[in-house]
């Protein structure tokens, strides 16, 4: 778990990497379910249509399902999931969560990461004026994608406080969590990260 900005999908892919095992994210599940038309699919397809969050019980089938697949039998890598406590509840009633990995970062560092990441329409590609500048010939046609201002990262750190945060001192009063000061570099993160990994 990370609050957005943090590097929790980059750090996500090195622990796919270190153990083997699956990356199991409720966006990609719920894409993949909408796509094959299941019948959680169909479900969650009226609530966002109307704009509104999948409720927790669509999600948990979600798991339920994916969790019964033949690559998670020896245990998947949770991105995204659980979000709440009540998630979490639930979440234990299917399987056992071993180790819960959450990178640290102030909510001022990861406003300046967002505001300051720009795209390349044609690639795709991510760029930061400051970290990772863009070559000099593509810099004219970078945009600023519209959910990477000021007021929006403020309005989702806001959220995952609330929302999120609260897991971080559910999981520690299991003995289950593993905090990690995420403001290095990427290399620095993710050897922070290997070692939380091997310690399971």
């Amino acid at each position: 778990m990370a609050p957005p900005g943090a590097g929790k999908g980059t750090q996500a892919t090195k622990i796919v990497e270190l153990t083997g095992k699956p990356q199991v994210s409720t966006g990609d599940m719920l894409r993949s379910a909408l796509s094959e038309g299941t019948e959680l699919g169909v479900e969650a397809k009226a609530f966002m249509e109307s704009g509104k969050l999948v409720p927790d019980e669509v999600i948990i089938g979600l798991i339920r399902e994916r969790l019964k697949q033949p690559d998670a039998s020896n245990g998947v890598l949770f991105d995204g999931f659980p979000r709440t406590i009540l998630q979490a509840e639930a979440l234990e009633e299917i399987t056992k969560v071993s180790t819960v990995i959450s990178i640290e970062v102030p909510d001022d560092e990861i406003v300046n990461r967002i505001i300051g990441r720009r795209m390349d329409p044609v690639t795709g590609d991510i760029f930061h004026v400051t970290f990772n500048p863009a070559p000099e010939e593509i810099q004219d046609r970078l945009v600023q994608r519209k959910d990477d201002t000021e007021e929006t990262v403020r309005s989702r750190l806001d959220a995952y406080h609330k929302q999120t945060k609260p897991l971080g001192n559910w999981y520690g009063e299991r003995g289950l969590l593993i905090s990690i000061d995420g403001t290095g570099s990427i290399l620095e993160v993710g050897a922070l990260v290997t070692s939380a990994v091997n310690t399971v």
